[in-house]
């Protein structure tokens, strides 16, 4: 990743100096072109040797006394192979094409950038040592996660013992039951002929809000329909049923959800359902409170994975976290002064828009 940084710098700008095609095309030109792109783009294979040139920059030279078709200059398969090797090995041949053009149109601007002395500024200097900065830190991050990479059998064992609880999958029917039953809209009483003309149909038909008092009573409705059905769950009653019995209760229509839950983990859980990792078979868990409804687990069945089937996941887990823990030694513990930088932003506040006024209290008077 840190070496497509590299690669997205020298890429920046591909476009830059590009002729502009042609707006219109002949008839004879647009049929050529279709019978062209017709054919088959697919070039015969040759062996193309280390010392080949894989780019040539013709009527561009070291020797100024070189003129014609002896001024050119050639980079090897060697040399660009070498280059690519340090920003991204095994850069694709799309990419590297790119790369290729970008590389030739540098090195002709960085020569007549050292003709006209641009490598001898301040400037110059100051933007070398950042980047250099840049790339070091580049390649010590490399480095950083080579060896974060280096993860033993030793300490695959010793994580999976560790962590063995985060390992276990189950099997669950999970019951959702809604938290509030459906209030049904109360019966309009009739209109008289003055109140039906000075209200709109959309307005005289519209229904009340339901009342504070219809909403408890609607969830407390809900409330014992669910203790009721965590009740008959944990007598083995068919938790599908009790799901559709639920659901009618509450009058919603519509089929309710299956119940079945498989190869579940714990992290794959809301927190305060986890704890139904720890149900034996058959054993069901407490009724469950959230906003939304309320939730019952059943355990159908449970396992522990094998350090072989996980073993590549914990291999990821302790590279990532040595990764994370080598890099911030290199984080935080930054004073920055307020008075030259302005204070830190809230970063849920927006930055003033680009080129904002000040207040007209604080404009300058121009007379």
């Amino acid at each position: 990743m840190r070496s497509q940084c590299l690669v997205c710098l020298l890429l920046a700008g591909l476009a830059y100096g590009q002729a502009a095609q042609p707006a219109t095309r002949s008839a004879a030109g647009a049929k050529a072109e279709q019978s062209t792109s017709a054919a088959p783009d697919k070039a015969p294979e040759v062996e193309v040797r280390p010392d080949d040139a894989v780019i040539t920059l013709k009527g561009f030279c070291a020797d100024a006394s070189q003129e014609g078709d002896a001024c050119k200059t050639a980079i090897t398969r060697a040399q660009f192979a070498k280059l690519v090797d340090a920003l991204q090995p095994g850069m694709p041949s799309n990419l590297r094409r790119q790369l290729a053009t970008r590389y030739a149109m540098v090195l002709k601007m960085s020569t007549e950038a050292e003709k006209r002395g641009l490598d001898k500024g301040p400037s110059f200097e100051e933007k070398m040592y950042f980047a250099r900065m840049q790339i070091l830190a580049q390649e010590l991050g490399r480095a950083l996660q080579e060896d974060s990479n280096k993860v033993t059998d030793g300490d695959i064992e010793d994580y999976y013992k560790k962590n063995e609880a985060s390992y276990e999958q189950a099997t669950f029917a999970r019951i959702y039951i809604p938290r509030a039953k459906q209030i049904a809209p109360a019966a309009s009483k009739p209109k008289t002929d003055t109140e039906a003309g000075a209200k709109s149909s959309a307005t005289a038909n519209a229904q009340p809000a339901p009342s504070e008092e219809q909403k408890k009573a609607a969830e407390e409705a809900m409330k014992k329909v669910a203790a009721d059905l965590r009740e008959r769950a944990a007598k083995g009653e068919d938790p599908e049923k009790l799901e559709k019995e639920a659901y009618a209760a509450a009058g919603l229509p519509g089929t309710a959800p299956d119940t079945k839950r498989e190869k579940m983990r714990r992290a794959q859980l809301p927190a305060n359902h986890q704890a139904v990792m720890d149900l034996k078979p058959s054993e069901v868990s407490e009724l469950i409170s959230e906003n939304s409804g309320y939730y019952i687990y059943k355990m159908v069945s449970k396992e522990t994975l094998t350090l072989d089937a996980v073993k590549a996941d914990i291999v990821k887990v302790i590279s990532s976290q040595r990764y994370r823990d080598s890099m911030q030694s290199f984080q935080g513990n930054i004073d920055l002064n307020d008075a030259y930088f302005g204070p830190t932003r809230n970063p849920a506040m927006p930055p003033p828009p680009r080129g904002a006024t000040p207040p007209a209290q604080e404009r300058p008077d121009r007379d």
